[in-house]
């Protein structure tokens, strides 16, 4: 497992190159929730999501001989993108493997950015697409199953704990993350736990994109069927590595439907001011649960994880018919 050191590494790995993402009270999602909230908008990031970090990171550790193979990477959308934009910052040679389900959006800026696109039916097709690609020689770089792509998404938690807004509300008593793979989460709970060692950490699924909580089940990573329309979290199978940090870090996670997400994306539109995607919403019908079992003492924080999304999707989700 990494440690607040590796986190703080990477930070300085990445300084300079990407944005300090506001940490900021919210009032429209305190009232909406009862308590307060103060939410990390990683949807301001490079490529409007988190995933920027740990892409860029990794990309900066290879050595000459690892950047010339060309590297390869599997999305569900925003990983993909996040590599293909540090890549072309680096001028390497990127292919990134997506489900035809990804966003047409995700695949049009991966190959605006110069990346090689290459589609296949299913995201469990998209991740061994990606093995052999590795297999014949390029570099992989792992939406989470590496961890120096982990210790770059901790810096998230380390900004969080370090940017809490002065003269407001005490810290807060528990932070939801977003878990696809589970990189962000254990990163995030890494750097939380080191800084703020009482808050809990709560992880958010969608139905149909359960990795981890199957995995926290079954006592280890299994494989999982997909059927979440939220591609962004539907990994095929959670890590050992992730499984590990979500385990001996993590409070509980929360499964949320589709529709409870969407509702989500439409909440934080009205109520928050953001637009994001549904890997972000899901967060707010969790924070609801979260407050039902901790009580009326919780003080939430929220990592408003992307928001790669455009009205097109929003019509296709129902947005206004959940709204």
């Amino acid at each position: 497992m990494i440690a607040i050191e590796d986190v703080r590494a990477a930070a300085r790995l990445v300084e300079g190159r990407l944005v300090r993402t506001p940490t900021m009270v919210s009032p429209g999602l305190s009232d909406l929730l009862g308590v307060p909230v103060v939410a990390k908008l990683e949807l301001l990031q490079r490529t409007g999501s988190f995933k920027a970090r740990g892409a860029l990171a990794k990309l900066l550790s290879l050595d000459a001989a690892q950047r010339a193979a060309g590297v390869v990477a599997v999305s569900g959308g925003n990983h993909g993108v996040a590599v293909a934009v540090a890549a072309g910052m680096l001028d390497i040679k990127a292919t990134v493997c997506m489900a035809r389900t990804a966003s047409a959006r995700s695949v049009a800026a991966a190959e605006a950015a110069g990346a090689h696109v290459r589609l296949t039916e299913t995201m469990p097709e998209a991740f061994a697409l990606m093995e052999r690609l590795r297999a014949e020689g390029m570099t992989l770089v792992h939406p989470f199953d590496d961890p120096l792509v982990i210790a770059a998404q901790g810096t998230v938690g380390l900004e969080f704990a370090e940017d809490l807004p002065a003269g407001g509300a005490a810290a807060p008593t528990d932070v939801l993350v977003s878990i696809g793979g589970g990189g962000l989460i254990s990163g995030v709970a890494v750097a939380l736990k080191a800084l703020l060692p009482e808050v809990r950490v709560w992880g958010v699924e969608t139905a149909g994109a359960e990795s981890m909580s199957r995995a926290l089940a079954a006592g280890g990573p299994v494989p999982v069927e997909l059927s979440s329309l939220v591609t962004t979290l539907s990994a095929p199978s959670v890590s050992r590595l992730t499984y590990d940090h979500v385990a001996a870090l993590v409070e509980d996670v929360i499964v949320v439907s589709d529709a409870e997400a969407i509702r989500g994306v439409a909440d934080l539109a009205e109520h928050a001011k953001l637009w994001t995607e549904p890997a972000a919403g899901c967060l707010l019908p969790a924070a609801r649960r979260v407050v039902d079992r901790v009580g009326p003492g919780a003080r939430i924080g929220l990592v408003v994880c992307g928001g790669n999304a455009t009205l097109a999707d929003a019509v296709r989700w129902g947005v206004a018919e959940e709204g």
